[in-house]
């Protein structure tokens, strides 16, 4: 395929896989069961944070995070009583486990009390094309306070070569206008043109058939290498092409 041929393909790829149905299977389901911002973007937040292994599994104990927090995320984050913790201590999801929960729900509390929410914690250090070393500072902001070291693994760090794929997907669900009611694109103050792909396997792997990346590892300098390509393709919208590169990967097996 030459360029205009590939961007065709991919561009076909989105319109096929950027539908409402793609929610039904994938995590982005669950910051959609809530109406009020703070609850989206923390539902969406957590949700992400454990969206790694099997997706039935990952939509599965998400929505059982939100029903052990009262199905009120935003209520439980800010009112929450030592008590209420205690009710976390079961929750496991593969390597995040109980103790985990609970200092993510005391390092979101400490974002939204000191840092004016998750919007402005995320958007204060953003470069024009770049999210990555606001993610980075986003990490510094949430770890201020006291917390088991263990946790911190539980948030990526790009300036540190990770393609940090959970937080960059999360922040397509809440920056990406997306017309098609996927992504639910309600921070406005970060601009879609500055989000990276979520580079996993399936995304790295279709990626290097279509020659959009060459680099073998999926890490913070095959991020950069992909970004730079989605970004010719479309510079005001590169992420969009997470559904194509996703959608062929796992639902096609490309």
């Amino acid at each position: 395929m030459n360029a205009d041929e590939l961007q065709s393909f991919l561009d076909e790829k989105v319109t096929q896989y950027n539908t409402q149905d793609f929610i039904d299977s994938d995590p982005v389901q669950i910051p959609h069961l809530f109406s009020l911002k703070e609850d989206i973007e923390i539902a969406g937040f957590l949700a992400a944070t454990i969206a790694w292994g099997n997706r039935k599994m990952i939509i599965k104990n998400a929505h059982r995070m939100m029903e052990m927090m009262g199905n009120s995320p935003y209520d439980f984050v800010i009112s929450h009583q030592e008590k209420d913790l205690k009710g976390l201590e079961s929750f496991v999801h593969r390597t995040f486990n109980g103790q985990d929960f609970i200092g993510f729900i005391k390092g979101l509390q400490h974002i939204y009390q000191k840092h004016n929410g998750l919007e402005a914690a995320f958007a204060q250090n953003q470069d024009p094309f770049s999210m990555q070393k606001s993610i980075h500072e986003f990490k510094k902001l949430f770890f201020e306070i006291p917390h088991a070291v263990r946790t911190q693994k539980h948030i990526s760090d790009p300036l540190n070569n990770s393609a940090a794929k959970r937080i960059n997907m999360y922040l397509r669900w809440m920056v990406r206008q997306d017309t098609k009611g996927v992504d639910l694109g309600i921070w406005k103050s970060i601009s879609p043109a500055a989000l990276s792909c979520p580079l996993d396997v399936h995304s790295g792997n279709v990626a290097r058939k279509l020659g959009l990346l060459r680099r073998k590892q999926n890490d913070a300098k095959a991020l950069a290498e992909l970004d730079t390509q989605l970004r010719i393709l479309d510079p005001n919208d590169p992420v969009k092409y997470d559904f194509a590169l996703f959608g062929l990967g796992v639902f096609e097996g490309f």
